[in-house]
């Protein structure tokens, strides 16, 4: 059975890591499993907790146009080198948790995407050492304000709201490259993205040595590989659904914020 690694809320509003059971309850570890947390003997049963996102990323780093075709529906080529950009931790949410469009937006896109958990301190890392430094999987939803990334001219405030980087439900430690992500909206049987992971132009290796040489990564922390071609609008209810083989699904509801206008 592939281990699901998850972090959790109780309804005593404790946190803890922990590993997911078939029976939908979890065996709790006395620290997150990427600095050598261990079983304890305390089990959450499937109704004393909610998840939370898989982990808590000090920063959570994005890839833009790094599918060949999304790059063209964009409308542009793909970089010569990873075009990086940042998404607050703030913007982080879990699995079934709302998205919150924010009043200033006329255009809330969704971007599926596998995201990348960091298992130690990274810098400078060479290629044929990153996988050694990737703990996890998990997936991804970067949500964008795609008319406020046309006017701003820089992506800061399109990607950065709260709510807009779904993450979960959980983090797996192994995935198949080749393994497909599809992005469905609502009840739709038709994905609206579809593509295998093998298509990225810039492997996760490479990306990962490429910010590495930018920054430092600490455990925990969150790369996110890029979305296939396919984004489109989300609307006041719908769900969107991101799938990749292997891991799972991540689903969000789009509702209206409650954030004031500014």
């Amino acid at each position: 059975m592939v281990q699901r690694y998850v972090r959790v809320k109780t309804t005593q509003a404790q946190t803890y890591y922990g590993l997911l059971q078939l029976d939908r309850s979890v065996q709790v570890l006395d620290a997150p499993a990427w600095i050598g947390g261990q079983p304890t003997d305390l089990k959450l049963e499937p109704e004393t907790y909610q998840l939370l996102s898989p982990c808590a990323p000090t920063k959570v780093i994005a890839v833009g146009k790094n599918y060949q075709q999304h790059a063209t529906e964009m409308g542009g080529e793909v970089p010569q080198e990873p075009l990086i950009f940042l998404k607050p931790p703030t913007a982080v949410t879990a699995h079934q948790k709302p998205i919150y469009y924010p009043p200033v937006s006329q255009r809330v896109d969704y971007e599926g995407e596998l995201a990348l958990v960091i298992g130690e301190r990274t810098h400078q890392c060479p290629p044929e050492q990153a996988r050694s430094r990737i703990w996890g999987y998990t997936i991804a939803n970067d949500v964008t304000a795609r008319d406020l990334q046309k006017k701003d001219g820089q992506w800061t405030r399109a990607k950065g709201f709260d709510s807009f980087c779904p993450l979960g439900p959980w983090i797996v430690r192994d995935l198949n490259t080749a393994a497909k992500l599809q992005t469905f909206v609502n009840e739709e049987t038709e994905p609206r993205q579809a593509a295998f992971l093998n298509e990225m132009v810039f492997s996760v290796e490479m990306l990962l040595s490429y910010i590495s040489e930018i920054m430092t990564l600490a455990p925990g922390d969150v790369i996110l590989t890029g979305t296939p071609q396919g984004i489109g609008p989300m609307q006041i209810s719908d769900r969107v659904r991101i799938e990749i083989e292997g891991i799972g699904s991540l689903e969000n509801h789009l509702i209206n914020s409650d954030f004031p206008k500014k």
